[in-house]
Protein backbone atom coordinates (compact mmCIF):
# COMPACT_ATOMS: atom_id res chain seq x y z
CA UNK A 1 0.00 0.00 0.00
CA UNK A 2 1.16 3.52 -0.80
CA UNK A 3 0.22 6.17 1.76
CA UNK A 4 0.60 9.95 1.70
CA UNK A 5 0.79 12.06 4.85
CA UNK A 6 -0.03 15.75 4.74
CA UNK A 7 2.31 17.33 7.30
CA UNK A 8 4.64 20.31 7.39
CA UNK A 9 7.28 18.85 9.71
CA UNK A 10 8.50 15.34 8.85
CA UNK A 11 10.65 15.25 12.00
CA UNK A 12 7.86 15.40 14.57
CA UNK A 13 7.62 12.29 16.74
CA UNK A 14 4.11 11.40 15.57
CA UNK A 15 5.03 11.69 11.91
CA UNK A 16 8.21 9.68 12.27
CA UNK A 17 6.39 6.94 14.18
CA UNK A 18 3.65 6.64 11.57
CA UNK A 19 6.23 6.40 8.79
CA UNK A 20 8.23 3.78 10.73
CA UNK A 21 5.10 1.75 11.48
CA UNK A 22 4.00 1.84 7.83
CA UNK A 23 7.40 0.78 6.52
CA UNK A 24 7.71 -1.99 9.14
CA UNK A 25 4.50 -3.46 7.69
CA UNK A 26 5.75 -3.30 4.11
CA UNK A 27 3.92 -0.13 3.08
CA UNK A 28 5.32 3.06 1.57
CA UNK A 29 4.57 6.35 3.32
CA UNK A 30 5.55 9.70 1.80
CA UNK A 31 5.35 12.85 3.93
CA UNK A 32 4.15 15.72 1.77
CA UNK A 33 4.53 19.30 2.95
CA UNK A 34 0.94 20.53 2.89
CA UNK A 35 1.99 24.01 1.78
CA UNK A 36 3.83 22.61 -1.24
CA UNK A 37 0.64 21.01 -2.54
CA UNK A 38 -1.50 22.85 -5.06
CA UNK A 39 -5.00 22.27 -6.39
CA UNK A 40 -5.92 22.29 -10.08
CA UNK A 41 -9.67 22.51 -10.55
CA UNK A 42 -11.24 21.41 -13.83
CA UNK A 43 -14.59 19.78 -14.57
CA UNK A 44 -14.40 15.99 -14.05
CA UNK A 45 -10.61 16.16 -13.65
CA UNK A 46 -9.73 16.99 -10.02
CA UNK A 47 -5.99 16.97 -9.43
CA UNK A 48 -3.48 17.64 -6.68
CA UNK A 49 0.06 18.67 -7.55
CA UNK A 50 3.10 18.38 -5.30
CA UNK A 51 6.09 20.52 -6.17
CA UNK A 52 4.65 20.90 -9.65
CA UNK A 53 4.05 17.20 -10.30
CA UNK A 54 0.60 15.55 -10.35
CA UNK A 55 -0.37 13.18 -7.52
CA UNK A 56 -2.49 10.14 -8.28
CA UNK A 57 -0.86 6.92 -7.11
CA UNK A 58 -1.75 6.87 -3.39
CA UNK A 59 -4.15 4.44 -1.75
CA UNK A 60 -4.72 6.53 1.36
CA UNK A 61 -3.88 9.90 2.89
CA UNK A 62 -3.20 10.71 6.54
CA UNK A 63 -4.06 14.36 7.25
CA UNK A 64 -1.84 15.91 9.93
CA UNK A 65 -2.87 19.48 9.26
CA UNK A 66 -1.56 22.15 11.63
CA UNK A 67 -4.08 24.51 13.19
CA UNK A 68 -2.37 27.53 11.64
CA UNK A 69 -3.11 26.26 8.11
CA UNK A 70 -6.47 24.59 8.68
CA UNK A 71 -8.30 26.23 5.77
CA UNK A 72 -5.55 25.58 3.24
CA UNK A 73 -4.96 22.06 4.50
CA UNK A 74 -8.65 21.18 4.28
CA UNK A 75 -8.79 22.49 0.71
CA UNK A 76 -5.91 20.18 -0.21
CA UNK A 77 -7.49 17.24 1.61
CA UNK A 78 -10.84 17.79 -0.12
CA UNK A 79 -9.05 17.58 -3.44
CA UNK A 80 -7.42 14.29 -2.42
CA UNK A 81 -10.89 12.99 -1.54
CA UNK A 82 -12.28 14.08 -4.90
CA UNK A 83 -9.57 12.15 -6.73
CA UNK A 84 -10.71 9.00 -4.90
CA UNK A 85 -7.85 8.73 -2.40
CA UNK A 86 -9.16 7.41 0.93
CA UNK A 87 -8.63 9.80 3.90
CA UNK A 88 -7.96 8.54 7.43
CA UNK A 89 -10.07 11.45 8.67
CA UNK A 90 -12.29 13.33 6.25
CA UNK A 91 -12.11 17.05 5.64
CA UNK A 92 -15.67 17.58 6.89
CA UNK A 93 -14.91 15.89 10.21
CA UNK A 94 -11.63 17.74 10.72
CA UNK A 95 -13.36 21.04 9.99
CA UNK A 96 -15.95 20.25 12.66
CA UNK A 97 -13.32 19.39 15.24
CA UNK A 98 -11.28 22.55 14.61
CA UNK A 99 -14.27 24.77 15.38
CA UNK A 100 -14.74 24.34 19.13
CA UNK A 101 -18.20 25.91 19.10
CA UNK A 102 -19.47 23.72 16.27
CA UNK A 103 -18.03 20.57 17.82
CA UNK A 104 -19.66 21.31 21.18
CA UNK A 105 -22.99 21.98 19.47
CA UNK A 106 -22.79 18.60 17.71
CA UNK A 107 -21.85 16.75 20.90
CA UNK A 108 -24.56 18.51 22.91
CA UNK A 109 -27.17 17.61 20.28
CA UNK A 110 -26.39 13.94 20.86
CA UNK A 111 -26.48 14.16 24.64
CA UNK A 112 -22.78 13.80 25.43
CA UNK A 113 -21.48 15.23 28.71
CA UNK A 114 -20.04 18.74 28.39
CA UNK A 115 -19.09 21.60 30.71
CA UNK A 116 -21.62 24.42 30.71
CA UNK A 117 -20.63 26.64 27.80
CA UNK A 118 -21.75 30.07 26.63
CA UNK A 119 -20.98 32.16 23.55
CA UNK A 120 -21.81 35.74 22.68
CA UNK A 121 -20.60 38.34 20.24
CA UNK A 122 -21.34 41.44 22.25
CA UNK A 123 -18.77 42.17 25.00
CA UNK A 124 -21.58 43.91 26.89
CA UNK A 125 -23.03 40.43 27.45
CA UNK A 126 -19.93 39.36 29.41
CA UNK A 127 -21.62 39.23 32.80
CA UNK A 128 -24.60 37.36 31.34
CA UNK A 129 -22.51 34.55 29.88
CA UNK A 130 -20.31 34.32 33.00
CA UNK A 131 -23.39 33.74 35.13
CA UNK A 132 -24.80 31.32 32.52
CA UNK A 133 -21.93 28.94 33.28
CA UNK A 134 -22.27 29.39 37.06
CA UNK A 135 -19.13 31.46 37.36
CA UNK A 136 -16.84 32.94 38.33
CA UNK A 137 -14.42 31.22 38.17
CA UNK A 138 -14.72 30.50 34.45
CA UNK A 139 -12.49 29.21 31.67
CA UNK A 140 -12.24 31.47 28.64
CA UNK A 141 -10.84 29.95 25.46
CA UNK A 142 -10.29 30.85 21.84
CA UNK A 143 -12.59 28.94 19.51
CA UNK A 144 -9.64 27.93 17.32
CA UNK A 145 -6.89 27.60 19.95
CA UNK A 146 -4.79 24.43 20.37
CA UNK A 147 -2.40 22.92 22.92
CA UNK A 148 -3.72 25.16 25.68
CA UNK A 149 -2.89 28.36 23.80
CA UNK A 150 -5.57 31.02 24.27
CA UNK A 151 -7.07 29.40 27.38
CA UNK A 152 -7.46 31.59 30.46
CA UNK A 153 -8.81 30.87 33.94
CA UNK A 154 -10.55 33.95 35.32
CA UNK A 155 -11.30 33.67 39.02
CA UNK A 156 -13.32 36.82 39.65
CA UNK A 157 -16.16 38.60 37.86
CA UNK A 158 -14.02 41.64 37.14
CA UNK A 159 -11.11 39.65 35.72
CA UNK A 160 -13.43 37.49 33.62
CA UNK A 161 -15.19 40.53 32.18
CA UNK A 162 -11.86 42.18 31.43
CA UNK A 163 -10.54 39.13 29.56
CA UNK A 164 -13.76 38.73 27.57
CA UNK A 165 -13.84 42.40 26.65
CA UNK A 166 -10.16 42.33 25.64
CA UNK A 167 -10.61 39.30 23.38
CA UNK A 168 -13.75 40.67 21.79
CA UNK A 169 -12.12 44.09 21.42
CA UNK A 170 -9.46 42.34 19.33
CA UNK A 171 -12.26 40.72 17.27
CA UNK A 172 -11.34 37.24 18.53
CA UNK A 173 -14.08 34.64 18.99
CA UNK A 174 -14.17 32.94 22.39
CA UNK A 175 -16.12 30.46 24.47
CA UNK A 176 -16.79 30.77 28.19
CA UNK A 177 -17.04 27.51 30.14
CA UNK A 178 -17.64 26.45 33.70
CA UNK A 179 -14.52 25.62 35.68
CA UNK A 180 -14.57 21.97 36.79
CA UNK A 181 -12.78 22.44 40.09
CA UNK A 182 -13.08 18.80 41.15
CA UNK A 183 -10.91 17.72 38.17
CA UNK A 184 -7.96 19.05 40.17
CA UNK A 185 -5.87 20.16 37.19
CA UNK A 186 -6.01 16.74 35.51
CA UNK A 187 -7.76 15.42 32.46
CA UNK A 188 -8.05 12.18 30.50
CA UNK A 189 -6.97 11.69 26.89
CA UNK A 190 -8.65 8.65 25.30
CA UNK A 191 -7.21 7.68 21.91
CA UNK A 192 -9.87 6.29 19.58
CA UNK A 193 -8.98 4.28 16.47
CA UNK A 194 -11.72 2.78 14.34
CA UNK A 195 -14.44 3.16 16.94
CA UNK A 196 -12.42 1.67 19.81
CA UNK A 197 -10.45 3.23 22.65
CA UNK A 198 -6.97 1.78 22.11
CA UNK A 199 -5.17 3.71 24.88
CA UNK A 200 -5.85 6.22 27.64
CA UNK A 201 -3.71 8.43 29.84
CA UNK A 202 -4.22 10.88 32.65
CA UNK A 203 -2.55 14.25 32.14
CA UNK A 204 -1.64 16.43 35.11
CA UNK A 205 -0.75 20.08 34.82
CA UNK A 206 2.52 21.54 36.02
CA UNK A 207 2.62 23.27 39.40
CA UNK A 208 0.38 26.36 39.52
CA UNK A 209 -1.00 25.49 36.04
CA UNK A 210 -4.67 24.54 35.56
CA UNK A 211 -4.06 23.39 31.97
CA UNK A 212 -2.85 19.81 31.70
CA UNK A 213 -1.41 19.95 28.16
CA UNK A 214 1.90 18.11 27.87
CA UNK A 215 3.18 20.95 25.68
CA UNK A 216 2.78 23.22 28.72
CA UNK A 217 4.86 21.11 31.07
CA UNK A 218 2.22 18.65 32.15
CA UNK A 219 2.93 14.99 32.88
CA UNK A 220 1.16 11.81 31.75
CA UNK A 221 0.56 8.37 33.18
CA UNK A 222 -1.44 5.33 32.08
CA UNK A 223 -4.94 5.13 33.51
CA UNK A 224 -7.81 2.66 33.52
CA UNK A 225 -10.89 4.51 32.37
CA UNK A 226 -14.43 3.70 33.41
CA UNK A 227 -16.99 2.11 31.07
CA UNK A 228 -18.82 5.46 30.98
CA UNK A 229 -15.64 7.30 29.97
CA UNK A 230 -14.90 4.69 27.30
CA UNK A 231 -18.43 4.97 25.93
CA UNK A 232 -18.23 8.77 25.94
CA UNK A 233 -14.99 8.76 23.93
CA UNK A 234 -16.32 6.29 21.36
CA UNK A 235 -19.60 8.17 20.95
CA UNK A 236 -17.78 11.49 20.58
CA UNK A 237 -15.56 10.11 17.80
CA UNK A 238 -18.59 8.66 16.04
CA UNK A 239 -20.63 11.86 16.24
CA UNK A 240 -17.73 13.92 14.95
CA UNK A 241 -17.15 11.44 12.12
CA UNK A 242 -13.51 10.81 13.02
CA UNK A 243 -11.80 7.46 12.54
CA UNK A 244 -8.82 8.52 14.66
CA UNK A 245 -8.94 11.16 17.38
CA UNK A 246 -8.00 12.07 20.91
CA UNK A 247 -10.97 12.75 23.19
CA UNK A 248 -10.08 14.95 26.15
CA UNK A 249 -12.34 14.59 29.18
CA UNK A 250 -12.58 15.84 32.74
CA UNK A 251 -13.92 13.84 35.67
CA UNK A 252 -16.71 15.96 37.09
CA UNK A 253 -19.14 15.32 39.92
CA UNK A 254 -21.79 14.45 37.32
CA UNK A 255 -19.64 12.15 35.17
CA UNK A 256 -17.18 12.64 32.30
CA UNK A 257 -17.38 15.93 30.41
CA UNK A 258 -15.70 16.43 27.05
CA UNK A 259 -13.32 19.34 26.68
CA UNK A 260 -12.16 18.72 23.11
CA UNK A 261 -12.03 16.17 20.30
CA UNK A 262 -8.62 16.40 18.62
CA UNK A 263 -8.48 15.16 15.01
CA UNK A 264 -4.65 15.13 14.89
CA UNK A 265 -3.65 13.79 18.30
CA UNK A 266 0.03 13.63 19.19
CA UNK A 267 1.38 10.15 19.76
CA UNK A 268 4.48 10.78 21.87
CA UNK A 269 2.79 11.32 25.22
CA UNK A 270 0.33 8.47 24.97
CA UNK A 271 2.80 5.96 23.52
CA UNK A 272 5.31 6.83 26.24
CA UNK A 273 2.71 6.62 29.01
CA UNK A 274 1.07 3.39 27.88
CA UNK A 275 3.90 1.59 26.06
CA UNK A 276 1.50 0.80 23.22
CA UNK A 277 2.24 0.91 19.51
CA UNK A 278 -0.49 3.38 18.61
CA UNK A 279 1.13 4.29 15.30
CA UNK A 280 1.05 0.63 14.30
CA UNK A 281 -2.63 0.35 15.19
CA UNK A 282 -3.41 3.38 13.03
CA UNK A 283 -1.53 1.93 10.07
CA UNK A 284 -3.27 -1.43 10.54
CA UNK A 285 -6.62 0.37 10.51
CA UNK A 286 -5.72 2.14 7.27
CA UNK A 287 -4.65 -1.13 5.65
CA UNK A 288 -7.93 -2.79 6.63
CA UNK A 289 -10.21 0.09 5.59
CA UNK A 290 -8.63 2.11 2.80
CA UNK A 291 -10.93 0.61 0.18
CA UNK A 292 -14.03 1.51 2.15
CA UNK A 293 -15.63 4.75 3.27
CA UNK A 294 -15.34 6.85 6.39
CA UNK A 295 -18.37 7.68 8.50
CA UNK A 296 -18.77 11.39 7.83
CA UNK A 297 -21.83 12.56 5.91
CA UNK A 298 -21.40 15.19 3.25
CA UNK A 299 -18.06 14.24 1.71
CA UNK A 300 -17.18 15.98 -1.55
Amino acid sequence: MKIAMLARNANLYSHRRLKEAAEARGHTLDILNTLRCTVHIASHRPQVFYKGEPISAYDAVIPRIGASITNYGLAILRQFEMTGIWPLNESVAIGRSRDKLRSLQILAKHGLGLPLTAYANDPKAAEEIIRAVKGPPVVIKLIEGTQGIGVVLAETMSSAKSVIEAFRGANVNILVQEFIKEAGGTDIRALVVGGKVVAAMKRTGAADEFRSNLHRGGSAQVIKITPEERSTAVRAAKRMGLNVCGVDMLRSNHGPVIMEVNSSPGLEGIESATGKDIAGQIIDFIAANANGTTKTKGRG
